[in-house]
């Protein structure tokens, strides 16, 4: 039995200093220069630790639960319902879907939710699909709902795999907020080519739809497929970490926090930490990873982010980020967050 123990952890030792062996070595944070010619550094996005505990309407203003899925092309009643369905009480409910079948969801996810909530606002761009749900009565609440979208990319939605973002713009409770459901490129080698498409897709929506002298939103989230991958290790070496329950040590390898770091993205914005499994890529119909001839590397490509304006006028607070392992209809887990927001002062 020593011998077994003995073994097992100088495995776990060998994966760890193969793993350490692929991490670059000392990269500065990423400067620049503004418009003025002073240097920038830029810090990457900030990781926050999930309290898992929600003080709904105790010392919260309004609190979201936010969801993402890729479906694969996918429907099945059961999992949307699994989805949404939620003990956590919240003021919104926002469920980005990319990879969306040609099924009406909206139709599904109403009925799924019919004894709770109502739509307050949908924004669709062929297999893009965002939903934003509040409780009963929950429209008194609302005004100045847009909705805007942005394509990148050229044959994606040929085959239903469309690549671009689609956004709402609302104002809940009189707190401006906007939500964005996106999926970007594919494959491990188009860094860059994400990168450029999160550029366009910030710079693009509601540019010029909005009135200019509004309040700029308190709180932006971003969800979805955004595809960064694992990068400087094997998928054997990965998937040994991830059934040792190491997955945390994989981060180093993640592209979307080293694009991050280097300022080409996400600037400002703040992920719960990652202590879930990567959620792509899966056997369909098993927790699996992929046994394809391609055997991939496990990777979290389903994401979701926000970021606050002003942290002396709004605190936003994570108090649940993880993956759902028991939906297995798609090659895709989602991804949930739970966050909750507290005004400095009455709006």
């Amino acid at each position: 039995m020593k011998s077994c123990l003995t073994r097992q952890y100088t495995s776990i030792l060998q994966l760890r200093l193969s793993l350490f062996s692929h991490i670059p070595k000392n990269i500065p944070p990423r400067k620049t220069m503004d418009s003025q010619g002073a240097t920038t550094s830029h810090e990457g996005i900030k990781t926050v630790r999930a309290d898992n505990r929600c003080d709904f309407s105790s010392y919260s203003d309004l609190c979201v639960s936010v969801v993402t899925w890729n479906m694969n092309g996918q429907v099945c009643y059961e999992d949307l319902a699994e989805l949404v369905g939620n003990s956590r009480k919240s003021d919104l409910l926002v469920v980005g879907l990319q990879e969306v079948p040609r099924k009406n969801i909206s139709r599904l996810l109403k009925a799924a939710l019919l004894d709770s909530h109502i739509l307050l606002g949908k924004a669709i761009m062929q297999s893009i699909h965002l939903y934003v749900f509040g409780p009963k009565d929950s429209d008194l609440f609302i005004r100045e709902l847009k909705m805007d979208k942005r394509s990148v990319g050229c044959f994606g939605g040929l085959l239903r795999r469309k690549k671009g973002a689609v956004a709402i713009h609302l104002y809940y409770k009189g707190i401006p907020m906007v939500f964005i459901s996106c999926h970007l490129s594919a494959h491990a080698h188009n860094v860059e080519k994400r990168n450029s498409e999160f550029r366009d897709v910030s710079e693009s929506l509601f540019s010029g739809k909005l009135n200019p002298y509004a309040k700029p939103p308190q709180i932006t989230v971003w969800l979805g497929d955004l595809n960064y991958r694992l990068q400087g290790i094997d998928t054997y070496p990965a998937r040994n970490l991830i059934n040792n329950d190491l997955q945390r040590l994989l981060t180093c390898n993640d592209q979307l926090l080293q694009e991050a770091g280097r300022g080409q993205i996400f600037e400002g914005y703040s992920e719960g930490t990652l202590t879930f499994k990567p959620t792509y890529k899966y056997d369909i119909g098993s927790s699996n990873y992929d046994t394809s001839y391609k055997v991939r590397v496990p990777s979290w490509t389903d994401r979701i982010l926000f970021k606050t304006k002003d942290s002396d006028e709004i605190k936003a607070t994570l108090h649940y980020y993880g993956s759902m392992d028991d939906i297995h209809s798609s090659d895709h887990k989602p991804v949930k967050a739970h966050i909750c927001l507290k005004l400095s002062k009455p709006l």
